[in-house]
């Protein structure tokens, strides 16, 4: 049983009222706004984090951009790399991500209080809709994380993946800045047999 399982397993009672509270602001969009959501999922994150025993260290965000829209490029390590981007990154942002893996419990919550992108791998047509819509909304100023990498592979051991060219088509469409991440020991969290306390 992976680190996963066992905080959905520990946390079950919370877990129900966070699944509710997140479903009634996602569909809600007209009482609370986009920071609101964000709010929200980032409590999520934590309280996920404290029950996994992660803790999450960051380095270099004196370096965001101060205005306007921007595409995080980070590598992809597991089931982690998003919660601890969020847990971590104040202002309001989204992603996109494998629409098949996008319906587990929290992961689905997640998703629909920050309006992530679900993208249809083996559907390219709903791929070149999904580029044009984030590199829309990101003009407009929203950020974005954005894997190149495009998938992880269970125990990554930090391992660097081949990026996809088209992972960067947003960027060049929407002309706003690239920040890169690097993301270290996030696999061991969810993406190991690791059980020990984590440090990210």
């Amino acid at each position: 049983m992976t680190r996963f399982y066992y905080v959905i397993l520990i946390s079950l009672p919370i877990i129900v009222y966070y699944i509710c509270k997140a479903e009634y602001y996602a569909h809600h969009r007209e009482r609370y706004d986009e920071d609101t959501c964000y709010h929200l999922a980032k409590n999520i994150v934590n309280w996920v984090k404290r029950n996994a025993r992660v803790k999450t260290i960051s380095y270099g965000a004196e370096n965001l951009p101060d205005e306007g829209g921007y595409i995080m490029y980070p590598n992809h390590q597991g089931k982690y790399d998003v919660m601890g981007i969020i847990c971590t990154h104040k202002k309001t942002c989204s992603f996109v991500m494998d629409k098949k893996k996008s319906h587990t419990m929290l992961v689905r919550e997640v998703c629909d209080l920050v309006q992530a992108k679900r993208l249809e791998k083996d559907n390219p047509r709903q791929g070149i809709t999904v580029i044009n819509e984030v590199a829309k909304e990101v003009a407009a100023g929203k950020r974005y994380i954005l894997f190149p990498e495009g998938g992880y592979r269970f125990n990554n051991r930090n391992e660097l993946g081949e990026f996809k060219a088209g992972s960067f088509k947003i960027a060049l469409k929407s002309k706003v800045p690239i920040v890169p991440i690097a993301l270290y020991d996030s696999y061991k969290v969810f993406n190991s047999f690791y059980f020990g306390p984590v440090e990210t």
